[in-house]
């Protein structure tokens, strides 16, 4: 059996922590080290500092994302967990109001949410008509919803985990950069539920109720949940005079049910159901959160998606576990393409009026089994667990393109099938060591046609997995050391101006490696989480343009995805929980990331060496909560990122920034009020940025352009439960 497990002694911090160091930030950088240094102290201690703090041990977390449920301590991947009551302190109605807290994460916006992801510096940040193959896999419930970040609501949601480096093995093609596991509350033996409403300012409303418990005692669980959340957004459209042209409306469905028809099989059927109806109006000319748009755009989300997932415990030597699940979506993204309104520029500056519109039609089904050893079933002397299984996936993406230039609607279908066989050994060595050892092969086809009668056609063999080796120093710490290989497949640029060379780009392949110490310190009171990573990135897919020639114009650019030569992305990960007392504890993450480019360049420029997109150098967050009595408590929190590119085309960049959230809880019975606050400070960042010509008033000269951050947002929840 693994030991528990959590942080050792000294660190030694790369390079780009010296960024921390600056006159700006030295405060925050105090702050983020503080724990790391004091955990190394207490460590080095006489254990007799233990009996000077209260009995108070963490609870413990089981990760659910790999192929056995594992405590949190005893997982040797680099993974961080938000669970509800964290979410509930937060006011997070979506993913994006909790991927601060995750190091070495980020996201992008560009719509009405951000709701592309990056992981470790990988990943996309944005689609418009080129079909997309994801970076970071999203996974609801073991439905793949990866392609539709809109999916990640969390009412009902127990715990989420985000895990970084790829997962080959059990992942494969939609795991290159790590995963977003969402795992919604499950139904119980008892009856329990709770019933949630919320306000908050840009006229935020909030509905919710959720119920669950044995409908056939011993024999059928349910639960189901509905939720409703709204809000005004904080985009003022002055030319429309409206508050609400990028307002959220987004309505989530869950059903559960569990049929326990032995003590050997259950029977899980899920069901999600997604009405999201959101507005998109985000840009303008001041980078402001004024507009002035007269088609502001949608974006908008409808989706229905089932799982049947059974286990049965065949024997004391092998477990059968079996899933199928299918979702079906339709989507618009659209917007309003000059950011302005007929009229507002003289004719001689050469106005236009145009309106894009992006709509989309997925369909996904996956099924998938697998044989898993028993407590009986090792082999190799009985010191070997197990696992072999088999998946296929049917996918299929329709795009139709209607905008205000296009002689005609443009139209695309995006079909891919994949197959693969995996496999995986967890091997003892000895009592303290395991081996362990995953391979993922997989046969990935794609098909691509559309209106400019390109028919692209893809069918490749891809491979990765991992190799892994997990050392137990002591009792309270576990080290390890992987090896791993994670793949994305190629895939197509629809424009019918590119040359037959440049119409389809190659897979993206990545070795990671990564080492780590998990440890447990003063009786389960600390723990802590601390690895190291190197990833070779090659024939990385780039977003970029080409130079085209445009008559009179001279030249002009069309977007293609294409293989830079290669990439190398490291650096340190480490989180730490500290429940100093039966009253406070206090949480520190920080993320140290450098990812370059070795060699890209482009027909302007040479960005060898230079920082991909989206991959701040640095990111932290801090949080304490404190229960003033029985009934009352608070928490605070600080979260810093480094500034980045938004682009891997040109050299714009955001700016760092630092964000305050805070809340205050009462419960009493089963009664829970709660106030949230976050961006407290009402700090100013960006989410996304551009950089191009669209202003008639400067003569559409080249210049960046992004949008906003959430603001300072607050409110108040009140939730009962039964």
């Amino acid at each position: 059996m693994s030991p528990k497990i959590n942080k050792t002694g000294q660190h030694t911090l790369p390079k780009t922590v010296e960024k921390l160091f600056s006159n700006k930030n030295i405060y925050t950088s105090l702050l983020v080290l503080a724990p790391l240094l004091l955990n190394t102290h207490v460590n080095a201690a006489d254990t007799s500092a233990s009996d000077e703090i209260a009995a108070n041990q963490l609870e413990e977390v089981i990760v659910t994302a790999d192929f056995r449920e594992t405590a949190l301590e005893d997982s040797t991947v680099s993974i961080s967990v938000t669970d509800e009551e964290e979410i509930e302190n937060r006011g997070a109605e979506h993913i994006e109001d909790t991927l601060n807290k995750a190091p070495n994460v980020n996201s992008s916006s560009g719509s009405s949410r951000a709701k592309y992801f990056q992981i470790r510096g990988i990943g996309e940040r944005s689609q418009f008509v080129t079909p997309i193959n994801p970076s970071v896999g999203l996974y609801v419930d073991g439905i793949d919803l990866s392609r539709s970040g809109g999916s990640a609501t969390l009412f009902d949601v127990e715990q989420v985990e985000v895990i970084r480096g790829p997962q080959g093995t059990k992942f494969g093609a939609n795991a290159l950069a790590g995963i977003i596991n969402i795992k919604a509350t499950e139904p119980t033996d008892e009856w329990q539920g709770k019933v949630a409403v919320g306000l908050g300012n840009y006229d935020k409303q909030s509905a919710g109720i959720a119920a669950g418990g044995p409908l056939i005692k011993d024999t059928l669980l349910g639960r189901f949940s509905l939720h409703s959340n709204k809000s005004d957004g904080y985009i003022n459209n002055n030319f429309l005079q409206r508050d609400n042209t990028n307002n959220i409306d987004e309505v989530t469905a869950r059903g559960h049910l569990k049929w326990l028809v032995s003590d050997a099989l259950s029977v899980d059927l899920r069901y999600l159901h997604l009405d999201i109806d959101n507005g998109y109006d985000a840009f303008n000319f001041a980078n402001n959160r004024t507009t002035f748009s007269d088609e502001p755009g949608n974006d908008k989300q409808n989706t229905d998606a089932f799982s049947l997932n059974t286990i049965w415990d065949i024997s004391d030597k092998v477990t059968l576990e079996t899933s199928a699940s299918h979702s079906s979506s339709h989507s618009e993204y659209s917007y309003d393409d000059d950011w302005s309104f007929v009229g507002e520029f003289d004719d001689s500056l050469f106005p236009y009026s145009g309106f894009d519109q992006y709509l989309r039609k997925r369909k996904n089904t996956a099924l998938e089994a697998r044989i898993l050893s028993g407590d009986d079933g090792r082999i190799f002397n009985d010191k070997t667990d197990w696992v072999a299984g088999i998946y296929h996936a049917d996918k299929s993406e329709d795009l139709e393109r209607n905008y205000t230039f296009l002689d005609e609607t443009f139209t695309n279908n995006y079909d891919t099938k994949n197959t693969a066989l995996y496999g995986q050994l967890d091997t003892e060595l000895t009592d303290k060591a395991k081996l362990i050892t995953g391979l993922r092969l997989e046969k990935w086809r794609a098909n691509y046609t559309d209106s400019n009668d390109n028919n692209i056609n893809v069918d490749e063999t891809l491979y990765g997995g991992k190799l892994g080796l997990e050392y137990a120093l002591n009792d309270n710490h576990l080290s390890h050391a992987t090896v791993s290989r994670g793949y994305k497949a190629g895939g197509v640029n629809p424009s019918s101006e590119l040359s037959p060379e440049q119409l389809a780009f190659d897979t993206e392949f990545l070795w990671n490696f990564e080492v780590g110490v998990n440890s447990s310190l003063l009786d389960d009171q600390i723990s802590t989480r601390v690895s190291a990573f190197y990833a070779k990135r090659k024939d990385q897919q780039t977003k970029n343009s080409t130079p085209l020639p445009d008559g009179n114009n001279g030249t002009r650019f069309v977007d293609l995805t294409s293989n830079a030569a290669s990439g190398s992305n490291y650096g340190l990960e480490a989180e730490i929980n500290w429940a100093v007392n039966d009253k406070l504890k206090l949480t520190t993450s920080i993320g140290l990331l450098q990812a370059k480019f070795d060699e890209y360049v482009t027909p302007d420029n040479d960005f060898s060496g230079r920082d991909q997109a989206h991959a701040p150098n640095y990111q932290y967050a801090i949080g304490a909560e404190y229960k003033i009595n029985a009934q009352l408590s608070a928490g605070i929190s600080l979260e810093g990122k480094d500034g980045f590119y938004f682009s891997d085309s040109h050299d714009q960049r955001a700016d760092s920034h630092q964000l305050v959230n805070a809340n205050i809880s009462y419960k009493k019975k089963n009664l829970t009020t709660s106030l949230w606050a976050r961006n407290l400070l009402d700090e100013d960042y960006d989410t996304r940025g551009f950089f191009f010509g669209n202003n008639p008033g400067n003569g559409y000269a080249s210049e960046k352009y992004t949008q906003k951050g959430e603001p300072r947002v607050f409110g108040v929840n009140v939730s009962i439960d039964f």
